[in-house]
Formats: C-alpha cells, structure tokens, sequence
C-alpha cells in the first residue's frame, strides 16, 4: 500500500523542474507510505513517477519503487497489492523470466513487460492504482482495480500530464490550473460524494473502476475497459440456477480463499470487528484460516445508541480472537473534525468518516495490515433502504400518476409550520416533525418511475432544495447512473447502482483516506471479483429470503457463529452529529453556515442551508445529513479555495 504521483510535461524538456515538482507532490501524500520516497525521471521527454512506500511485502530495498523491469523497457509506480502474484510469479518464471526480490510489484511489472498492460492487469486478482511507463513506445499506462478499491486521480491541462493517488498531490505540483466543477457541487449536494469521473475541480477526473488509460508523447489518451461490474453482473443474472446449498458452499469457499490470500503480508495483520454481518463474516473465516489468535479491533461510544462494541467482543469471544476496543467520547471524536478536510481533499460528505479514522488509529498501533468487511451490503444487499424502496414503489404503483403528483405538490406546497404545530397540540407521539415528513413525502411522490424514487432516496439534497443547484440544470448527470438497463427487477437494479456509485466513491473512499492517514492498508476481502461474480448469480430468494438481506452471506456466518449473536437491526457506523450541531459543535456550525458568508461567497443559495439549519436548531427537524454535507463543503473550501 502507497501513494504515487506523476508529471509528464510534453513539451518541457527541464528534467530537474519535473523531477523537483513529483518530489513535492510525493511528499503531499508522504502518509499513505512513511517508509520511503523515490522519483523516476526519463532524461529526454520531461516525465517523472514518484512513489511512497509503505512496505508491506518485501521489506527490503528490492521492494522499493519506482521499479524498472529486469529487460530495462518497463518502469511503475504501484498503490495496492497482487494477491495471486504467486500463482503469476510462478507462471513467468516458467516462461523464463528470474526475478530479483519477492514483491508482488516485481511480479506485477513483469508481467506488463510479458503480456503488456491490460492484460497483466486482467489476470490480477487485488486492488491497485498503478502507472507503467513504455520506455520503447514512450507511452504511459494508467490502471485502476476492478471494483475501485484503490483511487487515481488524473488530468490532462495545458500540455502536461498529472496524476496521483490523492487530489493534494495534483495541488502541489506548480503547473496546476485548477478551477471548481460547479456540476461536481451540485452532484456532491445531492449524493455526499462526488460520482466518478467528476472531481471537486475542472478536468480533473476520478478513472472509474476496472479502466485503463494509455497515454501518448503527444499528450493524446486512449481508455480502454478492462473489466466491467455491468458485464459481470448482467453473466450472472443469465446464469441464476445454483441451489441453496451450492450457493453458500461456493460462498465460503470463495470467500475462505479471498480471506486466506488476503492475510499474507511481512507485517503484522488483523480485521476490524463491529459485530455486523459482513465483519463477523470475515473475522470468522480468517480465524479458521489461521493457526493462532487473530487480532481484531472495534470502537465504541459512550453514547448507548452508537455503540456496538458489545456486539465485537460477543462474537471476538465465541471466535477466540484477540480483541482490543477503543472506547471514545464525544470530545475525542470532535477533536477529529478539523482533520477532515485535509485527510478528504475533496467534500466528502459521510459523518461516519469520523469512527473510521478513529478505529483505523487505534488499529495502526498495533498492526499495519487489516481486512474490513467492507462490499458487503452493496453484493447482498444489506441496506435497509432497498426494502424501503420496495416497498414505497408497491404502494406509489397503485396510485394513479395524476393522484400521486397532484398529492405530491400539496404536501410539498403545504407551510410546514402550521402541520407542525397541528402535530404537537393533536399527535404528540409524532413529535414536532409532522411538516418535514409530509415534504418528504411530497419529493418521494413527484418522482417519475423506480430508478427516480431510488435516487430520490439516497440523496441528501432534494433536487428542488439543492443549494448548489438554484436554477435546477446542474444534476442531469445522475440521471445516467441510477437508471441502469441491467435487470427488470427493481433490487438488482438498487444493488448496482450501489456498486458503481455509493461503493467506490462512498464506503471505499472513507476507507480509504481514513486509514491511509495513519498509514494503515485496509483490504477488503468480499470485493475479491470472484465473490461479486457469484453474488450476481444468486437468485433473489438466496440475496433476500423473508424480507431479511444478505442470506447466503448470513448461511456462511452461522457456520462459524450463533445466528443469536449476529441477527439483529443495522446500526450502522454512525455518530450523534445532529445533537453535537444543538450542543458543542454549535458555534463552529454557525460560523461555517453564516448566511452573510455564504451569500458573499456566491457558491451556495444561504436561504436553502438556513431553512434547514434554523429548524434543525429548534428540534423541528432533524436535518444532520444534509447539514453535514452543507458542512463539509464549507469546512473543505475554507482549507483549499
């Protein structure tokens, strides 16, 4: 696991001023690997790669990067890990190839230099970002994982090349021009994240999941796809006749193996254990795998409703692992919040940003490799939103499209004032937020079709309140990624969009920035492209079983761990940041969302955020999700703008 960066300056022939500008922007990422620097220049074009190393196998200066292959024609920067490079190792040495070290990046480069670079990046079963220089056809390869576990950041602008693995190594190179993406805003408004390709910044693009890009001398590019989750998924679904049985014994074989492949490392390992399905699953499997203890670590709060650490240390017993808990409070889960912006370089707008950092910190002190189970909702379908969305799409079916948007601009029409104050002298037991649900309501009635009411519930921001969106023309590009021509069935279609959007650019994002901050690598076992291949070919009685998702995956856990121990309502990884907004992190709020400051800084429409604010203060509304998001903007623009 690293970081790396490059600058191929087309027409500038100043090798030094390239190699000092890749300097400067390795050391920006230096914590994603603080066990060495290095930087690659080619004398003659103007192109410079830079690594940071955080070693993980082969520790020894034969696993340094940047790494030239042993032909001299091949040179790479490498983010990530090749969990089948013995099988690969093994297949090149028989085809003649010698190697110098024992490193999976060895491997890797060799194999670009034997089969070329999608083809090598095909047969890799891991997570990578990498760059492979072609010193005979000067041409640089881009690569990204197949499910975007690990994220490259590139742009072409005024004649150079730059990339690296976090947008603030783009920022420290002096050639860069970069301007805010207002499309980009607005799509982070709705969703709380930025949906690949688009970044915070103009031309600057995120390389989605499972691509390539070839870049030439010229300056031209050429993508390629290497692998597809849509092509996978729509195999799968034309292959859907494995039987119970088959289904949850091919589970956990595959998942064993993806398990057992991912603990191998020179350092010490672990996993990270809430208590929840996916996590159980994956701490189960790797104890069974292992001939001593494995170490497993949890968080909790002292906020009754947020901690699941109980939960962890029930299953680390019945398990046998070595567990250790971190028990924070609020203040030092607060004291995290001024790091965000630097950690998220661009607005990332998911609270539970912050238990993920604080768990990756207490782990890093005790291990520098850990599995997470992270990928499992989206495969199997653990969101309790996809029920909703089922649900609500039966009963909206059954009313006539006029009725329903006829009701839909009532309530969304209807001063929520008045229903309020009806809901708190009539219907006290509902609370103060009689208004608020109906204008919900009103927004989930007025969508046209499945796919509209799924986005409609996933955002953050209504389409009609979005405060970077005044004039309603910036959100059209959503529109493409959550209606998928995939599958007639509305659960399907819910499972994929997940795993194009919320999953790389969301949960593995999060995952990602929060443990790399402590220079920890995190892997993520059940996004091995084998387990999401034969989760698209379970049928939907062996995905959700009872109205209760993830079966299969809940076959294979109670195997290992009493189904009493794991079966009970999602929490979550949360925080109480809505109360915190009433209490402690009052003042920072109210700076931050100053109607005045937004209005001079004429990014955000200061009606819309304060509408929402001021209710969220009274105890009208709980409004902690967009606010946060709201927030994040502020707190990140502040640092970078």
């Amino acid at each position: 696991m690293c970081g790396i960066a490059g600058l191929w300056a087309f027409s500038l022939n100043q090798v030094e001023t390239v190699e000092a500008s890749v300097s400067r922007m390795v050391t920006a990422i230096k914590h994603r690997g603080p066990d060495g620097q290095g930087v690659w220049a080619h004398p003659e074009i103007g192109l410079a790669l830079g690594h940071a190393r955080l070693a993980i196998i082969d520790l020894s200066e034969t696993g340094r990067q940047p790494m030239t292959s042993s032909d001299g024609r091949w040179t790479i920067v490498f983010n990530g890990e090749i969990y089948n490079f013995r099988e690969l190792r093994a297949e090149l040495a028989s085809a003649g190839k010698s190697f110098r070290g024992s490193s999976d990046t060895e491997v890797l480069l060799e194999a670009c230099a034997a089969y070329g670079p999608i083809e090598a990046v095909t047969r890799c079963n891991g997570m990578f970002a990498l760059a492979a220089f072609d010193a005979e056809r000067r041409e640089l390869w881009l690569a990204r994982d197949h499910m975007g576990i690990k994220p490259l950041y590139w742009t072409v602008q005024d004649g150079k090349l730059l990339f690296g693995s976090e947008l603030k190594a783009i920022r420290a190179a002096p050639f860069n021009n970069v301007r805010l993406d207002m499309d980009a805003v607005a799509s982070f408004f709705r969703l709380g994240y930025i949906p690949t390709p688009q970044t915070v910044y103009l031309g600057v693009e995120k390389l989605p999941p499972g691509m390539c890009v070839r870049v030439r001398a010229d300056g031209s590019t050429e993508r390629s796809q290497f692998w597809s989750l849509h092509d996978v998924a729509r195999a799968g679904l034309e292959r859907r006749s494995l039987s119970d049985n088959d289904a949850v014994d091919q589970l956990e074989a595959l998942l064993t193996d993806s398990i057992e492949r991912q603990m191998i490392a020179d350092v010490p390992t672990g996993v990270l254990l809430s208590g929840g399905i996916d996590s159980s699953t994956v701490a189960a499997l790797a104890q069974t795998t292992s001939s001593r203890a494995v170490r497993s670590f949890s968080i909790g709060f002292g906020e009754r409703d947020y901690d699941e650490s109980g939960y962890a240390e029930q299953v680390a017993r019945h398990l046998g692992t070595d567990h250790e808990t971190l028990v924070v409070d609020a203040a030092a889960a607060r004291d995290v919040i001024p790091k965000l912006p630097d950690m998220y370089d661009e607005p990332f707008g998911d609270s539970s940003q912050i238990p993920t950092y604080l768990v990756s910190e207490l782990t890093r002190r005790h291990v520098k490799v850990v599995l997470s189970g992270d990928g499992g909702d989206e495969l199997f379908a653990g969101y309790q939103r996809y029920s909703h969305a089922m649900r609500l799409k039966s009963l909206f079916g059954n009313i006539p499209s006029p009725l329903r948007r006829a009701a839909s601009q009532v309530l969304l029409n209807t001063p929520t004032g008045p229903l309020d104050r009806f809901a708190a002298r009539m219907l006290p037991a509902a609370g103060q937020r009689l208004g608020t649900r109906a204008r919900r309501l009103g927004d989930l009635l007025g969508t046209s079709g499945a796919d509209d009411l799924y986005l409609s519930l996933v955002s953050q921001w209504s389409r009609r309140e979005n405060p970077a969106d005044r004039d309603g023309v910036r959100q059209k590009s959503l529109e493409h990624l959550f209606a998928v021509p995939l599958s007639a069935d509305f659960l399907d279609r819910m499972r994929y969009c997940d795993s194009i959007t919320y999953l790389p650019d969301d949960i593995l994002t999060k995952v990602d920035r929060a443990s790399m901050a402590v220079s920890l690598e995190a892997r993520v076992p059940i996004l091995d492209t084998r387990v999401a291949s034969l989760a698209w070919r379970l049928s939907p009685d062996q995905i959700v079983r009872d109205g209760v998702g993830k079966w299969a995956l809940r076959q294979v856990l109670y195997r290992h761990v009493p189904s009493a121990m794991v079966d009970r309502p999602k929490m979550g990884f949360g925080i109480p940041v809505g109360a915190w907004m009433r209490g402690p992190l009052r003042e920072w709020c109210e700076e931050l969302l100053d109607p005045g400051r937004l209005a001079e800084d004429g990014i955000l429409d200061p009606v819309a955020i304060r509408r929402k604010w001021t209710d969220h203060v009274a105890g009208r509304a709980n409004w902690q999700y967009p606010l946060w998001v709201a927030l994040m903007f502020q707190a990140w623009r502040n640092r970078w703008l």
